[in-house]
């Protein structure tokens, strides 16, 4: 192992300490050398079953045709809200409110093998979805099917803990992208456990609600009030806010549901259970150095304006598999409005700046190629020049963050936003960075191109590259946008 944590590492495997932030982010750094002496193939027999249900429970169905909000998606990411959906009802607002942020949206067959599998609203590294959604009202707990798009009744009675009326308790299983990616799996977690966070929020948005993000709360106690299945951990409590709803007036009862079982075995990896278990201490926020400004001479172009409607962009979203490449660009007033709407502020117990942007440009019409720092009103050139090699040689030689016409590299502040929030901060950080990734996406789908984050790049490779000084902070997520590679096993839904 590199960087000293060898007989670190032994120890934690045989039971040791707990792990602390800086620990687990340097023992799941990529390099070169790591990734050749620890290869990885995947159990396919094995794979996690992406879909959890509960049996023996009550199904509620969703109505089908569920509204779409009558708002603009750049609008909407603007953080304009949108009209009320026509609805105080529960069942139909919380079935267009799901549809429009974590139901299945596509389906892509692959010939050679027969194989079919679902693309959600909500992305997912490797389209494993770790993420589960369960709905809380005053009158019931319900726990969402994607499959079918249906509510599965656990409970009836208020588990809303007072936060509100409609709120949605977001779980992750860690097992589910462990599979594929092993300890460095956390990581990809909490970015999508963020993408989630930004995908309810913005459709609630859209329907004239507003999203308040609680990442404070005792989860173990939490876990037991839910009772929830051991192999799911809660990591963000989601409460709306807006116009009052029906309730169902139903009495409590607990219905003794059974989760399905995802695997015909499950391979422990210790790092993440170490790593969960030191996130768990919950500090009240301590007063954090001041944010550096970034001092850039060239000013974001005006916004661009799409009418592309939310229901139309967040439903057509994909990750792109590839980029087009050539000569083809987007505008300097398209890169403006990407920045623009990644960096507008998060609503949430949490919430503050840890990531800063950095932009490999390699097309974009009216901005010299070059790699930039990005604040939210202008950008700073660092490094004039062709970076396209670059960028998908850091992204472990994936060819996307160089066919791209825009790559941009998030660079968290870790040592601030543990300073704030101990080890808990660590999750924050990646929260933020899968909510801005939400938001490229999206943008990006209103401007008529795409997006794909990228979870894996050779970590202090880049922040070589990036020549970031000691403390400036850590590269924790990629991101590419440009003109998508058409990809023909693809069917909408």
């Amino acid at each position: 192992m590199e960087g000293g944590w060898g007989n670190w590492v032994r120890f934690a495997y045989m039971g040791g300490g707990g792990m602390k932030w800086f620990e687990y982010h340097d023992l799941t750094k990529h390099s070169v050398e790591r990734l050749h002496s620890s290869p990885h193939y995947l159990d396919w027999a094995n794979m996690p079953d992406p879909f959890r249900h509960y049996e023996g429970v009550p199904v509620v169905d969703l109505p089908a045709d569920a509204l779409a909000p009558r708002a603009r998606l750049l609008d909407v990411l603007r953080q304009e809200k949108g009209q009320n959906c026509e609805t105080n009802s529960l069942l139909p607002f919380v079935s267009q409110l799901l549809f429009h942020s974590a139901a299945i949206s596509a389906t892509k067959f692959v010939p050679q093998t027969g194989y079919r599998y679902a693309l959600r609203v909500n992305p997912s590294s490797g389209n494993l979805h770790p993420t589960e959604f369960h709905i809380a009202t005053r009158d019931a707990l319900y726990h969402y099917r994607p499959s079918s798009h249906e509510l599965e009744l656990r409970a009836t009675g208020d588990y809303t803990q007072g936060r509100g009326e409609v709120v949605f308790y977001l779980t992750s299983i860690f097992w589910r992208e462990a599979w594929k990616y092993r300890n460095r799996a956390y990581r990809y977690c909490l970015h999508d456990m963020g993408h989630a966070w930004e995908s309810l929020t913005v459709a609630a948005r859209a329907c004239g609600y507003q999203v308040e993000a609680t990442g404070q709360f005792e989860d173990d106690q939490v876990h037991r009030e839910l009772r929830l299945p051991e192999d799911e951990q809660l990591l963000l409590i989601a409460t709306l806010t807006g116009p009052p709803l029906e309730r169902m007036e139903l009495s409590p009862e607990w219905f003794r549901g059974t989760p399905n079982p995802l695997s015909a075995e499950i391979v422990d990896y210790i790092a993440i259970e170490e790593i969960h278990k030191t996130t768990k201490t919950v500090l009240i926020s301590g007063t954090g150095p001041d944010l550096r400004t970034v001092g850039g001479a060239i000013l974001l172009a005006p916004e661009v304006s799409s009418d592309v409607s939310f229901a139309e962009g967040v439903r057509r979203r994909r990750s792109a598999l590839d980029f087009e490449g050539g000569e083809r660009t987007i505008t300097f007033g398209q890169f403006s409005s990407l920045v623009d709407v990644a960096l507008r502020p998060h609503y949430a117990d949490f919430a503050d700046r840890y990531i800063t942007l950095h932009s490999f440009v390699h097309r974009v019409d009216g901005l010299e190629r070059g790699l930039y720092r990005c604040d939210a009103r202008s950008v700073e050139l660092l490094q004039p020049g062709d970076h396209r090699v670059a960028a998908a040689g850091l992204s472990l030689s994936q060819q996307l963050a160089g066919n791209s016409c825009v790559t941009f590299s998030m660079v968290a502040d870790l040592k601030r936003a543990t300073y704030m929030w101990g080890d808990r901060g660590y999750r924050y950080a990646f929260f933020e960075a899968g909510a801005i990734g939400q938001r490229l996406y999206l943008a990006a789908e209103a401007m008529g191109f795409q997006s794909t984050g990228i979870g894996a790049f050779y970590d202090d490779a880049v922040h070589d590259y990036l020549k970031l000084a000691p403390g400036e902070g850590q590269v924790i997520y990629h991101f590419a946008s440009g003109y998508a590679v058409k990809d023909r096993r693809l069917n909408a839904q």
